[in-house]
């Protein structure tokens, strides 16, 4: 029998929740205050939280300083076009471990999802000069290539757990009715996991959108996304606060209105057959 929960345990639950919200919060919204800032309110001892002279200097800065326009598609294309070829590669992936098992299934799996833990590093100075010998240095092609197999475990590792979560029968039944191997992907399998792929597919495209190791390293001003033009507010002469979080919040502007209005189906996708 369910244990009731009462109004006080309720409460508590709420507090704790909100708390550790705020927590997780208050960063991104010291940047936000930031930028509103003059640069010496933003280096002021005791800061001010929300009383000081709110300003848009800043972001007229940043705009006539950097192509914000041109980060932004850049970074729209390399997150979207890397997730996308992922996606494609990742979904006949995991319906072969899903619905075709094999001893080494768990095996394969936990090989794939152990690459994350390399360095990335390690592996920086052969990708840079294939990069350089074949021309795609600073291309969106490279880093859509990159991000998609540094991302890729955790696309296939996502959809393998979604698909696992599909009755084998349905497929069995769409097989005996004529289906062919493409139909029963395409027409049967991935609608019945549509909240686990959007999931997967918002998910990754925050991962790329914020990936800023390999954008840095591959990129020099025609594939430059977002974490490139953030990092330019960056200079020899000093760090200027104000500039620098306004260009921040540009730059996650977009990603969080995009989180905001797709919570309830990135929830959906990732507790997607947790209750049965």
């Amino acid at each position: 029998m369910a244990r009731a929960v009462t109004n006080r345990r309720k409460a508590i639950t709420t507090i704790i929740a909100w708390g550790i919200g705020i927590m997780i919060f208050f960063p991104i919204l010291w940047t936000i205050l930031t930028s509103f800032k003059t640069e010496a309110e933003a280096v002021a001892d005791p800061p001010s939280f929300l009383f000081f002279n709110w300003t848009l200097e800043n972001y007229g800065v940043v705009q006539e300083r950097s192509n914000y326009l041109r980060y932004l598609w850049n970074s729209v294309v390399i997150s979207v076009g890397s997730t996308l070829l992922g996606v494609i590669i990742a979904v006949p992936a995991a319906w072969a471990m899903a619905f075709v098992p094999g001893k080494r299934t768990k095996d394969v799996l936990l090989w794939m999802l152990s690459t994350k833990m390399l360095p990335a590093v390690g592996v920086l100075f052969p990708i840079v000069i294939i990069a350089r010998t074949t021309a795609l240095f600073d291309t969106h092609l490279l880093l859509i290539l990159v991000l998609t197999l540094i991302n890729l475990p955790i696309i296939v590792w996502m959809l393998y757990t979604y698909f696992r979560e599909i009755p084998g029968e349905i497929l069995e039944a769409a097989r005996m009715d004529g289906a062919t191997l493409r139909d029963e992907i395409l027409y049967v399998l991935t609608p019945m996991a549509v909240p686990g792929i959007a999931s997967t597919i918002l998910l990754n495209i925050i991962l790329a959108w914020n990936e800023a190791f390999w954008t840095l390293n591959l990129t020099t001003v025609n594939a430059a996304p977002l974490t490139a033009f953030i990092a330019s507010y960056s200079s020899p002469e000093g760090l200027f606060y104000a500039k620098l979080s306004a260009a921040s919040t540009m730059a996650i502007a977009p990603i969080l209105v995009l989180g905001w209005f797709s919570q309830k189906q990135l929830v959906r996708g990732l507790t997607f057959g947790a209750v049965k």
